[in-house]
């Protein structure tokens, strides 16, 4: 029998440590999105919900005292927006931009300053949201389609337009004498890693149906007003009525006003012929390209 005072040779090992959650602060104006993205987030083991803000300065202060692991920020929110607190969250955590807002002056912005992700909504699955949030706690780079091809549209731009003139040269000896990062004038440097990333989302989304508007469609024979584009967008990128309504700050009742205005002058009977009139993908479109 062994004998019970002689220690064991290999005791056991201790049980691993459970891995502590990622904190999250979720700020959203619209408290539809925050619940739903709080609900979303939260039901993950290894992510919780730290809390919820409704404009810049409460997601500063609430940073501040639950010192997060990722922050997902709104772009406009009354008082101070999201464009104007991410310089002071990203000094505290890394944080993502999570909005409807399509703008590529947004998203270079919002780059300078510092965001570590843009996500559009209607863009990406739940899945792939919780994917961002921990990737970019680890410092790796998410954006959806939109604003990968703003990102690539900005950098294509900073490339000198002038072609190279005489040979092909030779191989350098110095393996960094060439660095083919491109770093725009902003000083906003991408990694080959991240560029080849944004150049696969970008051509993976060019053929589905997204919601990505084509600059080459010209749109000004609708004649559609400020507010009517912006619903078509937001129709044209999958939203329901209700998502709209939250979206815009306006009742489904409006919203059914705008889109019977929208499909009056698009000549349309549905939401997707609308969307293929508005995308440059309906058959006989090419006349409403540039």
């Amino acid at each position: 029998m062994p004998d019970p005072t002689r220690p064991e040779p290999f005791p056991h090992p201790p049980p691993p440590a459970a891995a502590t959650p990622l904190r999250v602060i979720v700020a959203d104006d619209n408290p539809v999105v925050r619940a739903g993205l709080t609900a979303l987030l939260s039901g993950r083991a290894d992510i919780t919900v730290a809390a919820e803000a409704a404009d810049g300065r409460a997601a500063w202060e609430a940073a501040q005292r639950h010192r997060p692991d990722v922050v997902l920020l709104d772009v406009r929110m009354p008082g101070v927006d999201g464009l104007a607190a991410l310089p002071y969250l990203v000094q505290i955590a890394p944080v993502v931009m999570l909005t409807y807002s399509r703008e590529s002056e947004i998203v270079q912005e919002v780059l300078r300053r510092g965001a570590g992700g843009y996500l559009v909504h209607g863009e990406f699955t739940a899945d792939q949201l919780v994917t961002a949030v921990r990737d970019v706690k680890e410092g790796r780079a998410h954006f959806t389609h939109t604003a990968a091809g703003a990102l690539l549209a900005q950098l294509r731009e900073d490339r000198p337009t002038t072609p190279p003139s005489g040979p092909l040269p030779e191989a350098p000896n110095d393996a960094t004498a060439h660095d083919p990062t491109p770093v725009p004038p902003n000083g906003l440097a991408i990694s080959a890693e991240t560029l080849s990333q944004l150049q696969s989302d970008v051509g993976q989304s060019s053929s589905e149906w997204t919601g990505r508007r084509p600059a080459a469609v010209d749109r000004s024979r609708y004649q559609l007003s400020a507010r009517e584009v912006e619903i078509m967008d937001l129709i044209a990128s999958g939203m329901t009525n209700h998502q709209i309504a939250a979206a815009c700050f306006i009742s489904e009742k409006t919203v059914k006003n705008h889109i019977n205005r929208i499909f009056a002058k698009l000549h349309s009977t549905s939401r997707a012929e609308a969307a293929a009139k508005w995308l440059g993908t309906a058959p006989g479109s090419a006349q409403g390209r540039r």
